[in-house]
């Protein structure tokens, strides 16, 4: 990739992309649980929250939150 910064690759991969390609590629990376495609899930993630107002966030939060709890062993 060069010079060119992960972030801005994929953001540039897909900022073209409408909302059900968006929708099954991340539905595929999730099914496919491959670890190579964290990073991506990450700078979508990131692009979502720097998106979202404070009541979105929050929202965000405890949805992660409770899906955590569920997830302890």
């Amino acid at each position: 990739m060069g010079n060119i910064k992960i972030r801005d690759y994929i953001i540039n991969n897909f900022k073209e992309d409408d909302v059900n390609t968006l929708r099954n590629t991340i539905s595929e990376c999730i099914k496919d649980g491959d670890e190579e495609t964290l990073p991506g899930m990450g700078v979508f993630f990131e692009l979502i929250w720097n998106g979202s107002n404070e009541d979105a966030r929050k929202k965000m939060l405890d949805t992660l939150f409770k899906v955590l709890q569920k997830e302890k062993r």
